[in-house]
């Protein structure tokens, strides 16, 4: 048997506030593991897209739940990139933008929206060999990951990586609004009722106000080929 083929597969879980480079990191770790990238954060994203587009009423469980039945999102992969599908339509793009930004949050607590979020999220990790980042996810979408992560930096650095971000794809758009709308959905997704942002207790806290995109990925292989040693001892 190769190398390869008796090193186990493992999930890992990346939690965290808005604009600390989640998805980031995922992705960059996702090409060095050979491992699948889930980006739940662009699953909620898609649902918000279509609920704006179709106006429905985030107040009614009947029409909530009418629009989610109709909701299909997939992930394809081109050039080497990630692309969100929703109901055929590739809205990678659309769904980055600010006015989808704003109302993410208050859509993501519905509990008949994230019940369905989850449950597609741990379909899509059953084989293990996946990375997730989000909000809940070493809490409650994979409470027994492996590897657990929270991270978080400081508001202004946050802002200004999310301003840079949204700038270098034409959006301009101003900083005090940007840091008022991480702010905010920070606020509703710690306080909301079904599985708020919080740290899981086993999760391996990472301040990244001051470290390079490059560390923070070498921080963690490091971490990784560490807990899958410890796997493979105790096996």
């Amino acid at each position: 048997m190769s190398k390869k083929e008796s090193t186990p597969k493992i999930i890992i879980a990346i939690d965290g506030y808005s604009a600390c480079g989640k998805s980031t990191l995922a992705k960059d770790l996702s090409k060095k593991l050979g491992y699948a990238y889930i980006d739940t954060g662009a699953m909620y994203r898609a649902v918000t897209l279509y609920f704006l587009r179709n106006e429905i009423n985030i107040e009614s469980e009947a029409a909530v739940s009418s629009a989610l039945s109709k909701i299909n999102i997939d992930f394809i992969n081109v050039n080497g990139k990630n692309r969100t599908i929703l109901n055929g339509e590739d809205i990678e793009e659309e769904i980055r933008k600010m006015y989808v930004s704003q109302y993410v949050s208050p859509v993501a607590a519905i509990s008949a929206v994230r019940r369905l979020m989850v449950a597609q999220q741990q379909k899509m990790g059953e084989k293990k060999g996946v990375i997730l980042d989000g909000r809940d996810i070493g809490t409650v979408v994979f409470p027994n990951a492996v590897l657990k992560l929270f991270l978080t930096a400081s508001p202004e650095i946050r802002t200004q990586r999310r301003y840079d971000e949204l700038t270098q794809k034409g959006q301009v758009t101003d900083f005090e609004v940007i840091k008022s709308n991480l702010l905010e959905r920070d606020r509703i997704d710690s306080n909301r009722a079904d599985s708020p942002l919080k740290q899981a207790v086993d999760a391996v806290v990472i301040d990244n106000t001051n470290l390079s995109i490059k560390e923070q990925l070498r921080m963690v292989q490091v971490l990784v080929k560490e807990r899958i040693k410890t796997l493979k001892r105790n096996k």
